[in-house]
């Protein structure tokens, strides 16, 4: 028992730390709420330092605990590690946004911890009922934080869509679960690993795996956002203040992955064949669908939004390329490249939405492209950044986003998907144009004649510090990537 609690410290800290911000926040709170922000900020701290203490002493082999329900292996504490670190820098940008707004309150800051208590379930999840309770979890608190603002007719609208499609897509997932459990009688991932290996033999139990791999494949594809899945994430990135859709379009991604690996790689590897072909419609849609739609939009949120589906897509290029014909080798190659993407999308998606909060004030929201004219004239400092997030969401170099591109490019050809990988270089050749598209506004396009559009005043240094290292990073990963590279290898190959 002392060891299951051990290799659980990082959930039992942030746990602790959010009731106990909860209770501290009711008799202290004020209207800045500088104390509630700084506990916050340590409570992330505290579980990131456990998550790292727990890392270092179980590299090598995973620890399983409470009854196998739960698991420890190097890439859950990596990923948890990065979560912290994107809701800890979702915090220092969103802070004057929200108080700008009066949305900076503790609801929103205990929402936020307990979202990222369901997401390191996830990335710990050893049994289909650990995925679902930290699925269920993150998913409530977004629900919850798209609302937030209750005066705002499209916050309101936009999490209503998200929690019908939430629970839909959540019964979608359940049923899988049951159908496989029906064939497998267990719930554990292992087992079911064992027991998939010696069904899927059987053409007839092969057919009834399958019907419920359905289910669980739609379901990771709903939480990923990919086509056709997708449908929720324009509305909810627009819908929802600009320091929620931060929120979501970042950490939430690192865990979707994590249970992606653990049911797909861990629990169903011997299906492999079945739900990879499922995956390669879903990434040439979802590139297709989110490069082109992408540059019909006119808001920046919806773009991002779109730009999110594209990028999940090139992601999940990655993630069924590990084992093609029952050929290994270049499995871990593979899964490190989409633990890679999904990293380093999430590291650059930080700093593009900072970037809007960074523009945004009381009384104005930096969400249309119209807003970002002449950028270069007015913030010089914040165009050079804001176009360097762009050159990696395009895939520039020497921006870390090329690399991410081309690592999973290569595992798609070094597994034989000649065509996937041909149609990810088409799809991100017309992904560029709404991504540079920005940059000739920033550099090129006179400056709105208009008060909105006057110099940002009222940011910390904090702020400033922590974007300039975000966007500084990009370019760092893109010329040195091979030490973050070398952690997702040794991630994947922990598994």
């Amino acid at each position: 028992m002392t060891l299951d609690l051990l290799i659980a410290l990082p959930e039992i800290v942030l746990l602790l730390g959010a009731c106990a911000l909860m209770l501290a926040d009711l008799r202290f709170g004020g209207e800045d709420r500088r104390a509630s922000l700084f506990m916050a900020q340590c409570v992330l701290l505290a579980a990131a330092a456990a998550a790292l203490f727990v890392l270092l002493g179980t590299i090598g082999q995973p620890y399983y605990g409470f009854n196998r329900l739960f698991v420890i292996d190097v890439m859950s504490q990596l990923l948890k590690i990065a979560a912290c670190g994107a809701v800890s820098a979702a915090l220092v940008y969103s802070r004057r946004y929200l108080l700008d707004r009066s949305l900076l309150r503790g609801e929103f800051l205990t929402l936020l911890l307990f979202a990222l208590l369901g997401m390191m379930l996830m990335m710990s999840a050893n049994s289909f009922l650990t995925v679902y309770l930290g699925l269920e979890l993150l998913s409530l608190c977004l629900y919850a934080l798209v609302a937030l603002n209750r005066d705002s007719a499209a916050s309101t609208e936009a999490a209503m869509k998200y929690f019908v499609l939430g629970a839909l897509a959540s019964g979608m997932l359940l049923y899988g679960m049951s159908m496989i459990y029906g064939a497998t009688g267990t719930l554990t991932l292992t087992d079911v690993a064992r027991q998939v290996a010696n069904l899927s033999r059987d053409s007839t139990q092969h057919t009834f795996l399958v019907f419920g791999l359905v289910f669980i494949v739609s379901g990771i594809a709903f939480k990923l956002g990919v086509v056709p899945f997708h449908m929720w994430i324009p509305d909810v990135y627009h819908g929802a203040p600009t320091a929620v859709t931060l929120v979501i379009g970042t950490a939430p991604k690192l865990a979707a992955f994590a249970m992606a690996m653990r049911l797909l790689v861990n629990g169903l590897l011997d299906l492999a064949h079945d739900w990879q072909q499922m995956l390669a419609i879903l990434a040439v849609l979802s590139m297709a669908v989110g490069n082109i739609t992408a540059i019909a939009q006119s808001n920046l949120k919806r773009m991002l939004a779109y730009s999110t589906i594209a990028h999940m897509g090139f992601m999940l290029l990655g993630l069924l390329s590990g084992v093609v014909g029952g050929n290994w080798l270049n499995a871990a190659d593979a899964y490190a490249a989409a633990m890679f993407y999904t990293v380093t999308y999430v590291l650059t998606s930080v700093g593009s939405f900072g970037v809007l909060l960074f523009l945004s004030r009381k009384g104005f929201e930096c969400e249309n492209l119209d807003d970002l004219k002449g950028l270069n004239r007015r913030h010089p400092w914040f165009a050079f950044l804001l176009l360097l997030m762009m050159f990696s969401l395009a895939g520039v170099p020497p921006t870390v986003g090329f690399y991410a591109k081309l690592s999973v490019l290569s595992a798609a050809v070094n597994a034989g998907q000649i065509w996937l990988a041909v149609a990810g270089v088409v799809f991100s050749v017309i992904g560029a144009y709404y991504y540079l598209r920005i940059v000739k506004l920033m550099y090129f396009d006179e400056p709105r004649d208009d008060p909105a559009t006057a110099p940002v005043v009222g940011q910390g240094s904090g702020q400033r510090t922590l974007m300039a290292v975000n966007g500084l990073a990009l370019l760092a990963l893109g010329i040195l990537p091979q030490p973050l590279m070398t952690l997702c290898l040794m991630a994947i190959k922990g598994l």
